[in-house]
């Protein structure tokens, strides 16, 4: 019988819970001694409500031995991120300005998850309204790696990444426009999902129809990812363009194997960005590790000459729209990252809006013919290792300065523009033990079949 632990999976623990050999409250009580163990120097953990979490776990108990029915994840410990609106619960997207914020309603990702039995304990630190993949904001501080506290974790959903990795939780939600889920995964030395466009349905949304952002999944294995998925996914009345089949569909177990699999493999997309060497060294040897498992490996790539244009266009125009006002009425009081970004915005035509959302629709056709020939891509998450946690963003990569803050992060959003799932798997570390993951790409839809390839790649994988 396994030892249970706060580093057990989620479906141990899950498993133990069932099975009455540990009550949800005193698995609440593992993770809250874990969280008071780590969380003072990580701050991965913030707006820590432990009376409420306890009580929680009791009701989570109550509820256990009713025999009534239960949701998919009924009496695990879970923080939200601090984006994500939960009822009664302070909620900040990592601003002053939000200090104080309690909303009345959950956002529907958070609904879902309270449906599946979860046990709030407090929220999973951000960027200032998520906006760069680092973690640190004027509220709560910065969020350090849990591998290595000197480093970055990541972001911008670096506290749940954190928070996985240091056993404080065993499961984590995030979002990702940019990278935020897979980036801070890839950091961790976890799992993170960014699901195809519309499968993890995103409301209340101003720009439903238009927006790169979308939930995802986090987990220590993907396993507990897929469980995780198949409660955040499915259609939902209130968002038209969600993608219609039910979450169920996407639950472990999962199978397959990498013997046949046609998988194509680039470093920098035919130098469309630089990668630090250790970073493409475990590419290359991950895209060995592919082809000793039976898998047709090709050094193939799509042309995404255009998503650098499409992303940075798209990124301003949904900031301005959303934050714009905000910053119209407290100006210089938001990051000065953000705000230029909300401005460049404001500098946008219509038909500079026009021109990337052409170019957005061109990208997804490319990747929908490569697909056809190909099962899945693979290349870096990130273009760098965790760096140091008191730096904003990379500045040099290969000795090339970095224009921008968002210039070390092309590997992650040039597919994002494409619409399909990506998946960041731990796949290796750098000299000095940091961790790498490497990202696997799959055709808009096929986040079963992404899955099962991620997790036949992470029996082979180094942990």
């Amino acid at each position: 019988m396994i030892e249970l632990s706060v580093d057990s999976s989620a479906r141990e623990q899950l498993a133990a819970l069932r099975g009455r050999r540990i009550s949800a409250r005193e698995l609440m009580e593992l993770h809250l001694s874990r969280i008071a163990e780590r969380n003072p120097e990580l701050n991965a953990i913030v707006s820590l409500d432990q009376e409420r979490a306890l009580a929680g776990a009791l009701d989570a108990d109550e509820a256990l031995a009713s025999d009534r029915p239960l949701g998919t994840l009924h009496g695990l410990p879970f923080a939200f991120k601090d984006t994500h609106a939960v009822a009664g619960w302070r909620t900040t997207y990592g601003s002053p300005l939000f200090a104080d914020n309690v909303p009345r309603r959950d956002e529907l990702i958070v609904e879902r998850l309270r449906g599946s039995g979860v046990v709030p304990l407090g929220r999973t630190n951000v960027p200032e309204f998520a906006a760069g993949s680092h973690t640190f904001n004027r509220l709560f501080g910065t969020t350090l790696n849990p591998v290595d506290p000197t480093r970055s974790a990541g972001g911008s959903s670096g506290g749940a990444a954190c928070a996985l990795g240091s056993g404080m939780v065993p499961l984590a939600e995030g979002s990702d426009m940019g990278g935020s889920l897979r980036n801070p995964a890839s950091f961790c030395g976890v799992v993170g999902l960014r699901p195809s466009l519309g499968r993890v349905p995103d409301w209340p949304s101003s720009l439903q129809s238009v927006s790169m952002s979308i939930g995802g999944p986090m987990a220590r294995n993907v396993g507990d990812l897929a469980l995780l998925l198949s409660v955040l996914a499915g259609p939902d009345p209130r968002v038209p363009l969600a993608l219609g089949e039910p979450g169920s569909d996407f639950r472990p177990p999962l199978t397959g194997s990498l013997a046949g699999l046609r998988v194509a493999v680039s470093v920098d997309l035919g130098g469309a960005f630089e990668v630090d060497g250790e970073v493409g060294a475990v590419v290359e040897r991950a895209a060995d590790q592919f082809a000793r498992a039976g898998a047709h490996v090709a050094g193939e790539f799509p042309r995404l000459t255009s998503a650098e244009d499409t992303f940075r266009t798209l990124r301003a125009w949904e900031f301005q729209a959303s934050r714009g006002a905000l910053l119209a009425r407290h100006p210089g009081e938001l990051k000065a990252t953000l705000a230029d970004n909300i401005r460049a915005g404001e500098s946008l035509t219509g038909a500079d809006v026009a021109r990337a959302l052409t170019q957005r629709t061109a990208l997804e056709q490319r990747m929908r013919i490569f697909f056809e020939s190909h099962d899945v891509l693979v290349l870096p998450v990130s273009q760098v290792p965790p760096f140091p946690a008191d730096q904003e963003f990379p500045t040099v990569i290969n000795g090339k300065p970095m224009a921008s803050y968002l210039d070390w992060m092309r590997s992650a959003y040039f597919i994002t523009v494409t619409g399909c799932p990506a998946i960041s798997v731990p796949a290796g570390t750098t000299r000095d033990g940091l961790p790498v993951g490497i990202q696997i790409v799959a055709a808009h839809g096929a986040d079963r079949r992404l899955l099962e390839v991620a997790s036949a790649f992470e029996a082979l994988a180094p942990r």
